[in-house]
């Protein structure tokens, strides 16, 4: 009984015979599933931009809520975009960029401020939570050119070196002394647990605080 003629793979990685007419070969189907993958994520990550112009005029809105909020003393009315951060809205809408963006996690602590006078992570305080609120930064703590007490003594113990961090500790550690948790340097340690320094001067902030609470 005779047999049908096995196909061959030339030099070209060409398949030859009867069936070359109908099987791919592995250069044709390469190439063609390449095309057809990078056909599937262009569509994928630019999908959104290929809208037209009617379709995108007809996307809605995000929603936006008008509030008023005192900022070291300065009454402001402003309408942001609801999904705003007290932090996006010191930094870019108010111009106080004393309050660093670190984490933007709540984890770091370099963006706290005083809202009504407690402390707060303004990277996850939504700007329009303080509606009617008193808000503190660090621009706001000095009296003219007299430092706050706390700023001084962060002077006095060199208690920074890269400074990024400061503005959010010094605020903690206005609050910590506030709260009256000052009694040994292992509370105010425990009690300014939330801000970082990543150059390590935590033995340093420690002395500022107790500094600043009459304490050394």
């Amino acid at each position: 009984m005779p047999t049908e003629p096995v196909p061959q793979e030339s030099a070209t990685g060409e398949i030859t015979g009867p069936e070359s007419r109908i099987a791919p070969t592995r250069r044709t189907f390469i190439a063609t599933g390449t095309a057809v993958g990078t056909a599937v994520v262009a569509g994928t990550v630019l999908g959104t931009d290929l809208l037209t112009q009617p379709e995108a005029a007809a996307a809605p809105a995000a929603p936006s809520s008008r509030l008023t909020v005192t900022v070291n003393g300065i009454r402001h009315t402003v309408t942001v975009d609801n999904r705003t951060s007290l932090l996006d809205l010191l930094r870019e809408h108010l111009g106080l960029t004393g309050s660093k963006k670190g984490c933007d996690a709540g984890a770091c602590g370099a963006c706290t401020v005083l809202v009504d006078g407690r402390r707060r992570n303004a990277c996850l305080t939504l700007a329009v939570r303080t509606q009617g609120a008193e808000v503190t930064t660090i621009e706001g703590l000095a009296d003219g050119d007299r430092l706050h007490p706390l700023q001084q003594a962060f002077i006095d113990q060199d208690a920074f070196q890269c400074g990024y961090c400061t503005p959010g500790q010094i605020l903690s550690g206005v609050a910590c002394i506030k709260e009256g948790h000052t009694g040994s340097r292992e509370e105010i340690s425990e009690w300014m647990s939330g801000n970082i320094c990543r150059c390590g001067c935590y033995p340093k902030i420690v002395n500022a605080v107790q500094q600043a609470a009459g304490k050394k």
